[in-house]
C-alpha cells in the first residue's frame, strides 16, 4: 500500500511538472497548445501580427494592381479639402504672381517663337459663358516638360490671365515640381497641385482637383500620365484618373480637348533652357460629350472601373484624333511657309531690278548678278569633284548678291553678300525710298548743275547718308 501511495505521488509531481514546463513554453514561444484541435492556431502574439500585416500588404498590392471594377466606387469630397490654398495671403500671392508667370510665357511664345493656333475660339466661348458652378477640364497631350504653362499661355489673350482665380489648376509630380521647399512655395503659389505616381486615383492629389471642379474651378490634366517617349510622334494610353475627375465631381464638367505640336523643339528632352525661333501648331478641339455614356451607366447598372475605362476611352480617342489633323496642318503650315520664303525672294529680286541705279549714280559702282546668267566658259581643267560641286551650288543659287566695285572707305566696309530674303526685300525698299530722298536733294541744290562728274559728288553725299542712318 505504501508503495502504491508513492508510485501516485510521483506521477502526480511528473503531470505538475510537465504543465510547468507547458506554461513556460507557452510563455516563451507564444503559442497555445489545443488538443481539440489537429491543427495549431496562430494566438495574436507576434508571429501573428507579421502574418496579418504581410496579409494586408498583399490586399492593398491586389486592390490597387488588379483591373476589378469591384475596388472602383463612387468618393465624395468636400469643397473645402484644402484650407491652406483658400487662405487670404496664398490668394494675394497667386494674384500676382499667376498673372505675371503667364503673360511672360505668352510674350516669349508669340514675340521669340511662332504660334499658330486652330479653333481657339472653342475654348474662349466655353471661358465666356459657362456659369460659376459649372466646371472645366482640359486635357492635352503631353511633350515637353513647360507644356504647361507655355501652351496655355499662348492660348489665352493676356487680359484673360489678369484674373488669377478663374485660370486653371493643373497637377504635376511630387518628385518633379515638389522636391524641395522653394519649389514647392511656388508651384503652390501659381496653382498647381501634387500628386504621387503610384498612389492611384483615390490619392489626395486628385481629391484635391476634384474639389477644385466642385467650386465651379478650371482643372488642366495631361491624361497621359507622363511626357510623350518619342518626342510627340506618339500618344501613350489613357489613364483611368481622368475618367475619376470626369465622374465624381458634383457636376458633370465640359471636357474640352486639344493637342499640339512643336513643344518638342522648344523644350527638347534634357534641355535646361527653352529655345526661341520654333514654331508650334495647336488646334482646339470641340468639348466631349458624355451624356449617353451616364444614362447607359445608370440603366445597364454598369460598375463604376469601367465607367472610368469608357470615359478615358473616349477621350483618348478625341485625342489621337485631333494628334492626327495637327500633325497635318503643321505639315502644311511648313509647306506654305516655304513657298512665302520663295515669294518675298522673288518679290526682293523684282525691287532690285527696278531700281533706277543710274539716277541715285550709282550704275558704276553697282553690279547686279542673276541666277539665270550662265557663268562664262571655262576650259576643262583637271580640278577635284569638290570643285566643281561647289561651282554647281554656285549656279544654282537663286539670291542675287550686290557688291561694290570700289575698295576704298565705308563702302568696303559693307561689302559682302546679302543672303537673306527678307533683309533683302528691306534694303531694296530702304534704297527706293533714298532714291525718292536723293532725288528731291539734287532738284534743291542749284550746284549741281555745274558739276560734270557725278561720281565725285555722289560717293561723298551716298557715304553721309549710310552713317547718317
Amino acid at each position: 500500500m505504501v508503495s502504491g501511495r508513492w508510485i501516485e505521488s510521483g506521477a502526480d509531481l511528473w503531470k505538475d511538472r510537465a504543465r510547468s514546463l507547458q506554461l513556460r513554453l507557452r510563455d516563451r514561444l507564444r503559442v497555445a497548445v489545443d488538443h481539440h484541435c489537429r491543427r495549431p492556431r496562430i494566438s495574436h502574439g507576434y508571429l501573428s501580427s507579421t502574418v496579418d500585416r504581410w496579409l494586408q500588404h498583399f490586399s492593398d498590392f491586389r486592390r490597387d494592381t488588379l483591373p476589378s471594377s469591384s475596388t472602383f466606387y463612387r468618393k465624395k469630397v468636400s469643397k473645402d479639402i484644402d484650407p491652406e490654398a483658400d487662405s487670404v495671403l496664398t490668394r494675394m500671392v497667386q494674384a500676382v504672381a499667376v498673372p505675371v508667370v503667364g503673360n511672360v510665357c505668352h510674350v516669349f511664345m508669340h514675340g521669340l517663337n511662332r504660334v499658330q493656333i486652330y479653333g481657339a475660339e472653342k475654348l474662349y466661348q466655353v471661358l465666356e459663358n459657362r456659369i460659376e458652378t459649372k466646371p472645366l477640364i482640359t486635357v492635352s497631350n503631353h511633350v515637353a516638360a513647360m507644356d504647361d504653362p507655355l501652351v496655355i499661355a499662348a492660348l489665352l489673350p493676356p487680359s484673360v490671365m489678369l484674373d488669377a482665380q478663374n485660370l486653371r489648376w493643373t497637377l504635376c509630380a511630387t518628385d518633379r515640381c515638389f522636391r524641395n521647399p522653394v519649389t514647392s512655395a511656388f508651384f503652390k503659389h501659381v496653382k498647381v497641385l501634387p500628386v504621387s505616381r503610384g498612389d492611384g486615383i483615390y490619392q489626395k492629389g486628385m481629391d484635391m482637383a476634384i474639389s477644385k471642379l466642385n467650386r465651379g474651378g478650371w482643372v488642366h490634366i495631361f491624361p497621359e500620365g507622363s511626357r510623350s517617349r518619342d518626342g510627340g510622334k506618339t500618344m501613350g494610353s489613357i489613364k483611368r484618373g481622368i475618367g475619376r475627375l470626369v465622374l465624381d465631381a458634383d457636376n458633370v464638367p465640359i471636357v474640352v480637348p486639344f493637342v499640339h505640336t512643336g513643344m518638342q523643339d522648344i523644350m527638347p528632352v534634357g534641355a535646361k533652357l527653352p529655345r526661341i525661333g520654333k514654331t508650334v501648331t495647336v488646334l482646339v478641339g470641340d468639348p466631349i460629350e458624355f451624356d449617353d455614356l451616364l444614362a447607359a451607366g445608370e440603366k445597364e447598372n454598369m460598375p463604376r472601373g469601367k465607367l472610368f475605362d469608357a470615359v478615358s476611352t473616349r477621350i483618348g480617342d478625341r485625342l489621337h484624333m485631333l494628334k492626327a489633323q495637327v500633325d497635318r496642318l503643321a505639315v502644311q503650315a511648313a509647306l506654305q511657309s516655304q513657298h512665302y520664303l520663295d515669294h518675298i525672294g522673288e518679290r526682293a529680286a523684282g525691287i532690285v531690278q527696278h531700281v533706277d541705279w543710274e539716277a541715285l549714280g550709282m550704275d558704276n559702282y553697282m553690279s547686279i548678278e542673276e541666277d539665270h546668267v550662265s557663268p562664262p566658259a571655262q576650259e576643262p581643267s583637271s580640278e577635284p569633284p569638290l570643285v566643281e560641286k561647289q561651282v554647281e551650288e554656285n549656279r544654282q543659287d537663286r539670291y542675287f548678291r550686290l557688291g561694290f566695285s570700289r575698295e576704298s572707305g565705308i563702302v568696303s566696309r559693307i561689302k559682302g553678300y546679302m543672303d537673306s530674303t527678307e533683309l533683302m526685300l528691306f534694303s531694296a525698299r530702304g534704297l527706293v525710298s533714298s532714291s525718292s530722298r536723293v532725288k528731291e536733294n539734287f532738284e534743291n541744290i542749284q550746284e549741281i548743275a555745274s558739276l560734270k562728274d557725278w561720281n565725285n559728288f555722289w560717293m561723298p553725299l551716298y557715304e553721309s547718308q549710310i552713317c547718317n542712318r
